[in-house]
């Protein structure tokens, strides 16, 4: 490839400005110089082009032909120059990297995407799984969704869009006729690596005792512990908004329903500058969590 020319670039933008407005004062203001500076550059382009692009008086000049031939070319390439930047941006602005804990995209966002995209069509979103704290000056993303009490840090703003229930879980099949806490007590009991806890955090929340499981058995995340639940490997504990599709078409049941928990989904963005997009997305995505259906309620009594 044939290496480019050393064109003056600050200068050429110098003139270009010149010769359009008319004045130099006028294009030192909108370049942010100074009169002398403008009037340097177009002096240091006659240098290099080797002919006189201006002719007449300082406080009246004027082009020259060559001047004339000059500023049209340069309008002219200026003005693809913008149109082209301004359709780079546009088409950069069209996308959406959003970070999302991965169960909930693919359960529940991932899902709704298409309905999403055909409302906003021009607009993009692109999913990234992501479980950890939000940096956005460290991670290329334009907005995340986590699932916590509450989300704090330095030029953030947390959105809360949805509520969190969360309840046992178990294959239809594996529980029978079973209902409340007495028909799981004897079966397997599922683990989440990542959440060992659950189990006794759901406890509290539903103010009931669980005995003793006479099995456990653990799983790497809860998309495994759900599916390892609807293959009848026992009972797994999970919030509501993952699995209501499968309890609706009949792969997995809640025998004890649901109980609500203190944290909430939250959809995180940067403070400032608010990527093009954002505020439909933020918008489409509380009209979703508006139609989630609600969870079975926990039934009372659900055992000692």
């Amino acid at each position: 490839m044939a290496k480019r020319s050393q064109l003056p670039l600050t200068a050429l933008r110098a003139f270009e400005a010149f010769a359009r407005l008319g004045k130099m004062s006028l294009a030192a203001d909108e370049l942010c110089v100074t009169h002398g500076a403008v009037s340097r550059q177009v002096r240091s382009l006659e240098a290099v082009c080797g002919v006189k692009l201006t002719q007449g008086p300082r406080n009246a000049l004027k082009l020259t032909d060559a001047g004339e031939r000059m500023a049209r070319s340069l309008a002219s390439t200026f003005d693809e120059l913008e149109a082209l930047f301004r359709d780079v941006r546009a088409s950069g602005d069209r996308e959406l990297h959003v970070s999302c804990v991965g169960t909930l995209a693919m359960k529940w966002l991932i899902p709704r995407l298409p309905g999403f995209h055909a409302k906003h069509p021009e607009l993009s979103i692109r999913v990234t799984e992501a479980y950890g704290p939000v940096d956005f000056t460290r991670e290329p993303f334009d907005a995340a969704i986590r699932l916590a009490e509450s989300v704090h840090g330095e030029g953030l703003t947390a959105t809360p869009f949805l509520d969190n229930y969360h309840g046992p879980v178990v294959s239809p099949a594996l529980l029978g006729d079973g209902r409340g806490l007495e028909a799981i007590a004897a079966l397997p009991r599922l683990h989440t690596r990542t959440h060992r806890h659950a189990w006794d955090e759901w406890a509290e929340h539903a103010q009931v005792r669980i005995p003793e499981a006479r099995e456990n058995r653990e799983y790497e995340h809860i998309f495994y512990t759900l599916e390892a639940a609807m293959a009848g490997g026992g009972v797994g504990l999970s919030p509501w908004i993952y699995v209501a599709n499968d309890i609706a078409a009949g792969k997995l049941a809640a025998p004890c329903g649901f109980v609500q928990t203190p944290i909430r989904f939250h959809l995180v963005t940067p403070e400032t500058p608010p990527k093009r997009g954002l505020k439909t997305f933020r918008e489409w995505l509380l009209e979703e969590a508006a139609k989630a259906p609600a969870p079975p309620a926990m039934l009372a009594p659900v055992g000692a």
